[in-house]
């Protein structure tokens, strides 16, 4: 098949992802408003929104991972122009992230005690405590706009969500800003101020993406409750089995990062801050890659409902080839920006240094961590989400762990070994993807072929 088959696709893949991407960049710059603006009270305040961050961040990931059960379903009724079929696993996949909201807020409060027994630096824990006591409840608001924002992408409508995220951004600028520093009428909160900054901006973003979906004609119909199909214990099933392992996926992969936060640790308060550092710069790249994991999801569900598997092959295709070259570019933007980036940060030398050098690292395995969301995203599309979760487990825990815990040592390689393992558990992860991939979408298409002969 020649080039342009895949490069064809290149546009209509950005107009789907661009959104999603500033989306989850949104997500992910409430935690670098935080950064930035805790980063002027010294090294220990960022360790500490770090360490808060690193809990949260789990739990975050499971719940955003569950949610991505309802894309895939909504795409697929869609795909086979089944409204009642979308509107019921929309109403129960709302319903479900609900809960699970509920039920991580109580999880982050129940959990705080770990971190006393985590060997942190205990200036640190006593910080990041107050902080994570906040921000813990903005599960509740944050998993009822991912039930919305999953079913709007799922319909191929991505950008109000993003819309949504920006404003709610500028929210949490102007509360952090306030509330961090003391400004006007407002206490001077510092790091509970960022946390409360949080978790209003994100009670603003569900109130808007609510208040703006159910006034577009495209949603009416899906906004229309009945009693009699309110409660479905089979839908409930489907995206339960579709949820939970996607939840897994989620933390498996977020859970080694989260562990090099605690590796750094214990290495002292500059590790850990610039580790924070290296690891917000490479989740902002990342986030490009999700949206294109949520465009792969989305245009091969469509293909599963139309039970077109050769086009669905192509497309996926020209997925995994534009996120190659994205990354690429961001891989050379890190090496070559490495010594700068950090600067905006923090105004210490040797975490700058430190930072510096777990970019080189994070450059490296930006293709692969680019990779391996697109190949998850397009399974997640196939709606196979079980071995892909083993393959996960197996690739950040079996593979990718052990080299970061041996030699992220303080005798032997430091921060650079735990950042080395990340590197084998993003790479086995891609290569293993693949396969599952390649083998799932050539069984499709022989089976179809088999039984129209």
């Amino acid at each position: 098949m020649q080039l342009s088959a895949y490069t064809q696709e290149f546009r209509k893949n950005l107009n789907i992802a661009y959104p999603v991407m500033l989306g989850q960049l949104g997500h992910v710059m409430v935690g670098l408003v935080d950064n930035l603006m805790i980063g002027r009270l010294g090294a220990a305040p960022l360790a500490a929104v770090s360490l808060g961050n690193a809990m949260v961040f789990i739990a975050m990931s499971m719940g955003i991972g569950f949610s991505f059960a309802i894309t895939p379903l909504i795409a697929e009724a869609d795909g086979a122009e089944d409204l009642e079929g979308g509107r019921s696993y929309f109403h129960h996949g709302l319903i479900l992230s609900t809960i699970n909201g509920l039920l991580l807020f109580l999880l982050l409060l129940v959990a705080k005690p770990v971190l006393y027994y985590m060997d942190q630096p205990q200036e640190v824990v006593e910080l990041a405590i107050p902080y994570l006591n906040i921000v813990a409840l903005s599960m509740l608001p944050l998993m009822a706009f991912q039930a919305f924002k999953q079913f709007a992408d799922g319909l191929s409508q991505t950008r109000y969500a993003m819309y949504a995220t920006i404003l709610a951004n500028v929210v949490n600028v102007v509360f952090n800003y306030l509330l961090i520093y003391g400004i006007w009428i407002f206490p001077r909160l510092e790091l509970e101020g960022a946390a409360w900054g949080t978790l209003i901006s994100r009670f603003f973003m569900l109130w808007f993406v609510w208040e703006i979906l159910r006034r577009k004609k495209k949603f009416i119909e899906y906004f229309k409750w009945s009693k009699k199909e309110m409660i479905k214990w089979s839908i409930f099933k489907r995206l339960l089995s579709l949820g939970l392992p996607t939840a897994l996926q989620m933390l498996f992969e977020v859970a080694i990062f989260t562990a090099t936060v605690f590796l750094a640790g214990n290495l002292g308060t500059n590790p850990q801050a610039a580790n924070q550092i290296a690891l917000n710069l490479a989740s902002m790249t990342f986030m490009i890659a999700v949206g294109l994991g949520v465009t792969a999801t989305i245009r091969v569900g469509n293909q599963v409902g139309l039970k077109a598997y050769r086009e669905l092959r192509r497309i996926s295709f020209s997925i995994f080839f534009l996120v190659f070259l994205i990354m690429a570019v961001f891989a050379l933007l890190f090496i070559l920006l490495k010594d700068i980036l950090p600067g905006f940060y923090i105004d210490n030398f040797e975490v700058v240094s430190l930072a510096a050098q777990l970019l080189i690292i994070a450059a490296i395995f930006q293709l692969s961590d680019g990779m391996q969301v697109v190949i998850l995203g397009a399974l997640r599309g196939l709606q196979d989400v079980k071995i892909p979760t083993l393959i996960c487990f197996i690739a950040y825990w079996i593979i990718g762990f052990p080299v970061s815990y041996y030699f992220g040592q303080e005798d032997k390689m430091g921060s650079m070994g735990i950042w080395l393992g990340l590197l084998a558990g993003l790479t086995s992860s891609a290569i293993l993807l693949y396969f599952r991939f390649n083998y799932l979408s050539r069984k499709l298409i022989r089976t179809k072929e088999l039984l129209n002969v």
